[in-house]
C-alpha cells in the first residue's frame, strides 16, 4: 500500500513537466522572424495591400521616422502607410541582418538597410538610403509583430570612411 501514497507526487511531477513552456529554439525562431521580415519588405515594396502591410505591426506599435512626430498605434500607422503609398512613385524596400533575441526569446531586434524612392524637390524620383532598427515581440499566438520601428538616414557614402574611423578608439 506504500506505493499508492507516491501517486500524488508522481502525478504532480508529470503535470509540472507537461506544463513547462517549450524551450526557445533560437535557430527556428531566427528563420521564422527573418522570413517574416523579408515577406513584409516584399509586401511593402509592392505597395498594394495596406491591411497586410499594417498587420506586421502590433496594435501598440511605435513608428519613429526622421523629421516626423512619433506615430503611435495601428490606426495612426495605417494612416501613415496609406498616405505614403498614395505618393506617386513611392517605393520602400529593406534588407535585414540576422535577428538578435532576448534571453527568453520573447523579444528581438533587427537592423536593416532601407531604400526609399519618392519624388524629390524637383519632382523627379529619387532614392534615399537609410538604416533602421525594428523591435519585435512574439505574441501569445506565436506570431512575431513589430512593436518599435525606428529609421534614420544613412550617412552620405563619402562620409562613411570618416565616420568609421571616428568610431574606432585611438583614431
Amino acid at each position: 500500500m506504500a506505493p499508492i501514497r507516491y501517486i500524488p507526487a508522481i502525478l504532480l511531477a508529470l503535470c509540472a513537466g507537461g506544463c513547462a513552456p517549450a524551450a526557445f529554439d533560437a535557430a527556428a525562431e531566427s528563420s521564422k522572424l527573418s522570413q517574416r521580415d523579408a515577406d513584409w519588405s516584399s509586401l511593402s515594396f509592392e505597395g498594394k495591400d495596406i491591411d497586410r502591410i499594417v498587420s506586421y505591426w502590433s496594435d501598440d506599435a511605435h513608428l519613429l521616422q526622421p523629421g516626423l512626430p512619433p506615430i503611435e498605434g495601428k490606426a495612426a500607422i495605417r494612416a501613415f502607410v496609406s498616405a505614403s503609398l498614395k505618393i506617386p512613385g513611392f517605393k520602400i524596400h529593406w534588407v535585414s541582418e540576422k535577428p538578435v533575441f532576448s534571453p527568453d526569446g520573447k523579444m528581438a531586434y533587427v537592423l536593416s538597410a532601407v531604400e526609399t524612392t519618392a519624388p524629390g524637390a524637383n519632382g523627379a524620383l529619387e532614392s534615399t538610403h537609410g538604416r533602421s532598427v525594428t523591435v519585435w515581440r512574439r505574441d501569445a499566438d506565436g506570431v512575431w509583430r513589430c512593436v518599435v520601428d525606428i529609421s534614420n538616414d544613412a550617412p552620405p557614402a563619402n562620409d562613411a570612411p570618416r565616420a568609421s574611423a571616428a568610431a574606432q578608439p585611438g583614431k
